[in-house]
Formats: C-alpha cells, sequence, structure tokens
C-alpha cells in the first residue's frame, strides 16, 4: 500500500500570505507569504516575534523521521502516523517521503481534512457510526478507487449502524474494517474473546464491510515503563496476537493486517506482534518526541535505551514579564500556548545579547500555569541572570496538546535561521 497527498496542495500552503491570525510570528512577516520568509533566511528572533512563539527544530524533526524508518525497517514493520499528534500536511508529507504507508486518524473530520490534500491511505482509529461522516466516507470511496480506509468494529450494534447507513447512502464499495481488541477498564474495543468472534463473523456477515484483521491500542493500559507496566501491556499484546491467529481464517483479503502502536510502547508491539501479516504501528509523537512524557517513557529515549534515539524538536519562547518576590519569575505563556496534560513545560535556556545560554538554568521549574502566565521557580543559579524582559527557551511535555494551539509554526535551523512554515488545521 503506497501512500501518496496531493503534492501541489501541500506546496500552495507556502503561497498563502502571513497576517494577524497566527499568534506569536514578527509583525514584519504581515503579508508575506512563508516561500518569501524562507528566501530571506530570517532569523526568527531578530524578526521581532510577539511571544509567546512555538517553534520546530528542523535537524531534529530530520533525524527523528530517519531513526523511525531505520527502526521500522530493522522489526519488519510499517508505520501510519497518528496524524493527531500535528494535523499538519506539510509534516505528514515528510512522514510519507520517509515512507509513511497511511495516516492514522481518530475522528472522520480529520480523515476530511487530510483529504482535502489528497491522502490516499487512512487509517480511522475509530469505530464511526454516525450516519452523516458514513455517507460521506461512502461518497468519498466512491469516487476515488485509490482511496483506501480502514476503520475498526468492536460490537455487533455498530456492525448494524454501519451496514444500515452505507446501505442508506447506496455505498458501492465496501469498507474495510479491523475487529478491536480492548481491555477490561481501558478504552474501546472487545473485551473477550466471545466478543471478537461475535464482532467479526457480523462484519464477514454485513454486505457494506469487509474484514481486514485486527486492532489494538496497548497504550491505553498506560505510559508505565516498570517491569511490572511492560508485563501488563506484554500480556494485552498476546491476547491480541492470539486473536488475530484465531481470526485470520476469517479474513476477506489475502493481506492481513494487524495495527497497534502509540509511541511508548511500540518496542513490544513490534517484539509481540510482527509476524506473516502486515503489522502497522500508529505512532505519532516520535516526530517531534519531547523534553517530559517521551524523553521518559519512549523506547528510543527513556533509561537504557540505544545512543542515537530521538530528539526532541519543539520549545517554546517567552518572555519574563514580571518579578515579583525573590526567586519567582512570571512569563507570558500559559494554558493557552503549551500543554499541561503530562507534565509541565520545562525552562531550558536564556536569551543573552549573544544568543542562547544554559548556564544555570539547572533547577528551574516551572510550577504553575494560568491561561496567559507561567510561573517559574528560578534556581539560586538563575536568580541573578533572570530579570524582567529576558527570553526563555521551554521544552515541552505531550506535542499533541501543543501542536493543536498553533496554527502556523516556524521550523528553524541550528542558527535559528526559518527554514519552513508549518501549518496545522485543527
Amino acid at each position: 500500500m503506497t501512500s501518496t497527498l496531493n503534492a501541489s496542495a501541500v506546496a500552495a500552503l507556502a503561497d498563502q500570505p502571513v497576517d494577524w491570525r497566527f499568534k506569536g510570528l514578527p509583525v514584519a512577516w504581515s503579508g508575506l507569504t512563508p516561500a518569501q520568509i524562507c528566501a530571506r533566511g530570517a532569523d526568527l528572533f531578530d524578526a521581532g516575534p510577539l511571544g509567546p512563539v512555538c517553534v520546530l527544530r528542523a535537524g531534529a524533526v530530520e533525524h527523528n523521521l530517519a531513526v523511525m524508518a531505520e527502526w521500522c525497517a530493522a522489526h519488519r514493520v510499517e508505520l501510519a502516523p497518528h496524524g493527531k499528534t500535528h494535523m499538519s500536511p506539510q509534516l505528514l508529507a515528510k512522514q510519507f517521503a520517509a515512507g509513511a504507508c497511511a495516516v492514522t486518524a481518530a475522528t472522520i473530520s480529520q480523515v476530511r481534512t487530510f483529504r482535502a490534500f489528497g491522502v490516499r491511505d487512512v487509517v480511522l482509529a475509530n469505530e464511526l457510526v454516525d450516519p452523516a461522516g458514513l455517507a460521506w466516507l461512502a461518497a468519498e470511496l466512491d469516487t476515488d478507487p485509490e482511496f483506501r480506509l480502514i476503520c475498526w468494529v468492536d460490537s455487533v450494534r455498530g456492525v448494524e449502524l454501519m451496514t444500515r447507513a452505507l446501505t442508506a447512502a447506496g455505498a458501492r464499495r465496501q469498507v474495510d474494517v479491523c475487529v478491536e481488541v480492548g481491555a477490561l477498564g481501558a478504552r474501546t474495543g472487545c473485551r473477550d474473546d466471545r466478543c471478537t468472534d461475535e464482532v467479526a463473523a457480523a462484519a464477514v456477515a454485513s454486505p457494506r464491510l469487509r474484514l481486514v484483521g485486527v486492532a489494538g491500542y496497548e497504550a491505553a493500559l498506560g505510559h508505565d515503563v516498570s517491569a511490572a507496566g511492560i508485563a501488563v501491556v506484554r500480556e494485552y499484546l498476546s491476547g491480541l496476537r492470539a486473536t488475530v491467529m484465531r481470526l485470520r481464517p476469517f479474513c476477506e483479503t489475502d493481506e492481513v493486517i494487524v495495527t497497534a502502536g502509540g509511541s511508548t510502547h511500540f518496542d513490544l508491539v513490534a517484539e509481540v506482534l510482527a509476524g506473516d501479516w502486515r503489522t502497522i504501528l500508529r505512532s505519532g509523537c516520535y516526530l517531534t518526541n519531547d523534553d517530559g512524557l517521551y524523553l521518559r517513557t519512549s523506547p528510543l529515549t527513556r533509561t537504557g535505551a540505544p545512543a542515537g534515539g530521538f530528539r526532541p524538536a519543539m520549545a517554546l519562547w517567552a518572555q519574563v514579564s514580571s518579578r515579583p518576590e525573590p526567586g519567582l519569575a512570571l512569563v507570558t505563556m500559559g494554558r493557552r500556548d503549551v500543554s499541561f496534560d503530562q507534565d509541565l513545560p520545562v525552562p531550558q535556556r536564556f536569551r543573552t545579547d549573544s544568543g542562547w545560554s544554559a548556564d544555570g538554568m539547572a533547577g528551574s521549574a516551572v510550577v504553575k500555569l494560568n491561561d496567559q502566565h507561567a510561573f517559574v521557580r528560578l534556581s539560586p543559579a538563575a536568580e541573578d541572570v533572570i530579570d524582567v524582559g529576558t527570553w526563555l527557551e521551554f521544552g515541552i511535555s505531550h506535542p499533541c496538546t501543543v501542536f493543536d494551539k498553533w496554527p502556523m509554526i516556524p521550523m528553524l535551523d541550528e542558527q535559528g535561521r526559518v527554514v519552513d512554515v508549518i501549518r496545522t488545521f485543527f
């Protein structure tokens, strides 16, 4: 399954002028297109960002793309990265160029967004029972014979609703489905063998659906990478593999698909599920990794990981606006700008006349976020160098909830020059 998107539609984003709608960007960029900004080799800081501003590091992004592609090839798995991480056609194009076989989406609206840019292969990691969504999908499939979408089923009722809606829509093509295997107390998916077998039988009996494989999501069990946490995930994945073996004879295509894999346990997915079928990972956060959750939990960055793993590729710049008491700095960055669902941002560097410096920043920490303010408790060493007006750079945790706060993100080279301007569509 070779995935493509409409390169012309993606390239056209570089010709849409920057204006007031895109927060954080320099006023001097207003009226310019991203192509013009990049052609100038603009230094973002010298251009005068209206902090806070989110940035991506081009070198780290390219490194992470290459590392993940090499890892997948070595472990005999394919990758359909989760597009909800960034919702950026430009970044998805880079993932396709690095070998991704499809994009994963969480909702039918996300599928529509990627289809607007010509994406041909989509994994919808949900059971779609909305009649309006199914009617749109039926029309899209019938209009474009090269468009392929796979989604989940985890109940006989869901199969019935899908069949009814697709029949009412006059669908000519079948929708490919995987039976989803869940876990007790986790998220969606069948909870036992009886359920998976009944749902598989219903899907095979449906004239509007085609059973193509089995799906799961081990990260619904958590991000615990202790020996005990890994044992829980391994047991779940072993059950998923047993389900594949049992349902394989009932799949209606020669090529059986098995898919799982978030950004914490994709190594276990490859270890347990790779086999005589197509094993597709759906990891998304590898592209930027982070300085929090995935730094601690990704198999390529956590303690004991091999050298050369992922690099953090996303940061936020914000300015100190107040030093109201000793040891405390208030910074122009808050919950509207940065994630806080999985750890608070991490202060790493400050801006000097000669560039960025990390001297003395160790031990400083964000202790609280308001809507538009961060409370930074300064280390003793940073107390004397951080003042009102100082710019700070912060690492982030959980990139998914940072991307969705920024509709336009400059991508910088090692010298801080803008080499791309990334659009997101949430």
